[in-house]
């Protein structure tokens, strides 16, 4: 008889740069190459369990950003379910990494597909994992922006603008309903 569902949240855990690289961590009991990830404990949220994941398995403090999903596969007759969260990693690590990793390295993504061990995980990071640089890219320019004083318009001038746009939409309904229609000139035509 198959056991219970085995639950394990981690994280495509990316740190910015000119080129936003990809965590990869290698396992000391079978030195394997995996995303960063741990088994969800008692009552606690995934959300919150990927965050203590990716930080005891990569020493970087993170900010879990959206859900990028999931993967299921059988281990020792049991099922397990593995769910991913896009991540942006601090600069600096912060914090010792466990004992039960070996190695981390922060790789380009074509790199870190290639690095990691099993194929499920290789195919997984092949379909979300340009999605999760592109939005720590995009992330780094708004970054960026704001730093050099380009930031988009704050949100006082946005509400401004929404009400001037709102005044000019009344504004040509007003005169449309004062202009006479199509069918008014033609009956006024015939009515000469």
């Amino acid at each position: 008889m198959a056991g219970k569902t085995i639950h394990t949240v981690g994280g495509i855990v990316v740190r910015g740069g000119a080129r936003p690289r990809v965590a990869v961590v290698q396992r000391s009991k079978d030195d394997l190459w995996v995303l960063p990830r741990g088994k969800l404990k008692r009552n606690e949220r995934a959300v919150t369990g990927a965050r203590r994941g990716a930080v005891e398995e990569t020493g970087h403090r993170v900010r879990v950003r959206e859900f990028l999903g999931a993967i299921t596969y059988r281990v020792h007759g049991r099922q397990k379910v593995v769910q991913f969260w896009r991540m942006q990693a601090a600069a600096k690590p912060s914090h010792e990494v466990m004992k039960g990793i070996a190695a981390v390295e922060w790789l380009p993504l074509a790199a870190a597909i290639r690095r990691l061990s099993y194929p499920l995980e290789k195919l997984f990071l092949l379909n979300v994992g340009r999605h999760a640089m592109l939005r720590s890219k995009r992330r780094l320019r708004r970054r960026a922006r704001a730093h050099a004083g380009m930031a988009k318009p704050g949100r006082r001038r946005s509400i401004a603008k929404a009400r001037a746009d709102k005044a000019k939409i009344a504004a040509s309904r007003t005169a449309a309903r004062t202009r006479p229609t199509m069918l008014q000139r033609v009956l006024g035509r015939l009515a000469r």
